[in-house]
C-alpha cells in the first residue's frame, strides 16, 4: 500500500469532526448560562424547569439522530454533515436572541437536531475513511473536537461571566440580561466556519461504494492511500454479504440483532455512567463542595482542560491498548472515584478534594468511554445500514441523556449528592461486567472483517 496522505486524511477528518466542536460547545454551554438564564426566567426553585431547560436540547438530538440514520443510508454522509452545520448556526443566533422561555426551549431543541446529526455521522464518517491501522485515533480525534468545544464553551462562559461580574459577588442585573445571551451568541464563529468547510470534504467512499458509484469512491480512497489501496478496500467491500438498505427491518437479521444489543447497551452506558451531570450541572456540584460562583466558573475551566489532556492519552492508547481494555479500566476507575466522591459529600468534606476527585473521574471518563464508545460504535455495524443502526444506537444515547439529565435534579433533592453518585457508581460496574461478557476487540481489523465476524 501507498504512504497514506495524512495531510488529506487529517484535513477532511477535522472538518468532520467539527461536528464534534459544535456537539461540545452547544452541549455543554447551558452549564454556565445557567447561572444567568435562570433568574432571567424566573426559574429558581422549580426543580422540574431546571431540569426541562438543560435536557430539552436531547429532544432535538433523539428526533437528529434517527433523522440522520436513514437519511444518510440514502443520501450520504456529507449532506447530512452540511444540514447539522446549518441547524447549530441558526441556534446559536436564535437562543442569544429570545426573550421568552418558550422560544428559549425552541432553539435549544433546534441545536440538540444539530447533535443528533453530528453525533451520528461525523464518527460513521471519519471511520469510512480512515485505514483500519488508525482508524482509532482518527474516530477519536472526533471525541478531541467535542472536548475541546467543551472547553472553549467553558472559556467563552468564564471570559463573559468575568466581563459581567469583575468584582465577583452578587450578580448584577446586566449579567442576567446579557450574558447568557452572549455565551450562546459565541457558537455563530465556529458553526458559520463549519457550514463554509462542510461543502468540501468528498462523500464517504463505502458510502459511494455501496451505492453503486464504485468509480467515485475509487478516486475518493486512492487520494487517501493511492491506488492499491483503492482496489484493496474496495476488494473487500464487494466481499460484503448484501444487506438491505434504507429499511429499519434489515436491522433485525439474526446477524444484526446481536450486535445492534451491543451498541444499545454501550451507548447508554457511556451516559449513564454519570459524567455529563458534572458538565451540565457544574454550578449545583461545586456550590454543594463549599465553593462561590467566580470559583465555580474557575472549576468548570479546570475540569474543560482534564477532559482534553485525558483525550489525547485516548487518541494516543486506543489503537496500542485497544478499545475493550480502555473501557474495563475507565469502568472500575469511574465506579472507584464516585464511591469516595459520594462519601465526601456524605461526611461533608468541601474544597479542593472535591475538585479534585472530579477531575480524577473526567480524567477516567476522557480517556475510556468517552472516545472508545464512538470508536466501537462506528466500528461494529454493516456498511450499508450502518447509517440506521448508529442511528437506533445514538437514540438510545440521547433517550439515556435525557432521562440522566432531566433527573439529576430531582435525584439530588430526594437523594442528595451522596446517594446520586453512589447510584453512579454501581452502574459503571454493571457497565463494566457487560464489557468483559459481551464486547469484543476491534483494534486492527478493517470494518469488512469486523462486519464478516460480527455479523454471522
Amino acid at each position: 500500500m501507498k504512504k497514506v496522505n495524512k495531510y488529506y486524511l487529517w484535513l477532511i477528518t477535522f472538518i468532520s469532526a467539527m461536528g464534534g466542536l459544535l456537539f461540545g460547545y452547544d452541549w455543554v454551554v447551558i452549564g454556565g448560562a445557567k447561572i444567568f438564564y435562570e433568574p432571567y426566567f424566573g426559574l429558581e426553585g422549580l426543580a422540574a424547569m431546571r431540569g426541562w431547560a438543560v435536557s430539552s436540547a436531547v429532544v432535538g438530538c433523539l428526533a437528529g439522530a434517527l433523522m440522520a440514520g436513514t437519511w444518510s443510508d440514502r443520501y450520504g454522509r456529507k449532506k447530512m454533515l452540511i444540514l447539522a452545520s446549518a441547524l447549530f448556526t441558526v441556534s446559536a443566533y436564535g437562543t442569544g436572541a429570545v426573550d421568552g422561555f418558550t422560544w428559549f426551549i425552541f432553539y435549544r431543541i433546534l441545536g440538540g437536531l444539530g447533535i443528533g446529526i453530528a453525533s451520528n455521522i461525523s464518527p460513521i464518517y471519519i471511520a469510512e475513511v480512515s485505514p483500519a491501522s488508525m482508524r482509532g485515533r482518527f474516530v477519536s480525534l472526533n471525541q478531541l473536537t467535542i472536548v475541546l468545544g467543551i472547553l472553549a464553551s467553558q472559556l467563552a462562559n468564564w471570559w463573559i461571566g468575568h466581563w459581567f461580574m469583575p468584582a465577583g459577588g452578587a450578580i448584577p442585573e446586566a449579567a442576567i440580561g446579557e450574558a447568557w445571551r452572549w455565551m450562546f451568541r459565541a457558537e455563530l464563529i465556529p458553526a458559520g466556519l463549519f457550514f463554509i468547510l462542510s461543502f468540501v470534504i468528498p462523500e464517504s467512499p463505502r458510502w459511494l461504494a455501496v451505492n453503486d458509484r464504485e468509480a467515485a469512491a475509487r478516486n475518493v480512497f486512492a487520494r487517501i492511500g493511492g491506488a492499491a489501496f483503492a482496489e484493496s478496500e474496495l476488494g473487500e467491500i464487494r466481499q460484503l454479504p448484501p444487506v438491505r438498505r434504507n429499511d429499519w427491518r434489515a436491522l433485525l437479521h439474526p446477524g444484526v440483532r446481536g450486535v445492534l444489543v451491543i451498541g444499545i447497551v454501550l451507548a447508554i452506558f457511556q451516559q449513564w455512567c454519570g459524567i455529563n451531570v458534572i458538565f451540565n450541572y457544574a454550578q449545583e456540584i461545586f456550590s454543594a463542595a463549599g465553593y462561590a460562583v467566580s470559583d465555580v466558573l474557575m472549576n468548570i475551566i479546570v475540569t474543560g482542560v482534564t477532559n482534553v489532556v485525558f483525550t489525547f492519552v485516548a487518541i494516543y492508547t486506543v489503537d496500542r491498548w485497544g478499545r475493550r481494555s480502555l473501557m474495563l479500566g475507565g469502568s472500575l476507575a469511574l465506579a472507584a472515584v464516585y464511591v469516595i466522591l459520594g462519601a465526601c459529600y456524605f461526611l461533608g468534606v468541601s474544597g479542593w478534594p472535591m475538585l479534585l476527585l472530579v477531575v480524577l473521574a473526567i480524567a477516567a471518563y476522557a480517556m475510556s468511554l468517552a472516545p472508545v464508545v464512538w470508536v466501537v460504535l462506528s466500528e461494529i455495524f454493516p456498511v450499508r445500514i450502518r447509517g440506521a443502526a448508529m442511528a437506533v444506537s445514538t437514540f438510545f444515547l440521547w433517550a439515556a441523556c435525557f432521562l440522566l439529565t432531566y433527573t439529576f435534579p430531582l435525584l439530588n433533592e430526594w437523594l442528595k449528592a451522596a446517594g446520586t453518585f453512589w447510584i453512579y457508581s454501581a452502574i459503571c460496574l454493571a457497565g463494566y461486567a457487560f464489557v468483559r461478557l459481551r464486547l469484543p476487540e476491534t483494534k486492527g481489523k478493517s470494518l469488512e472483517e469486523l462486519e464478516r465476524e460480527l455479523s454471522r
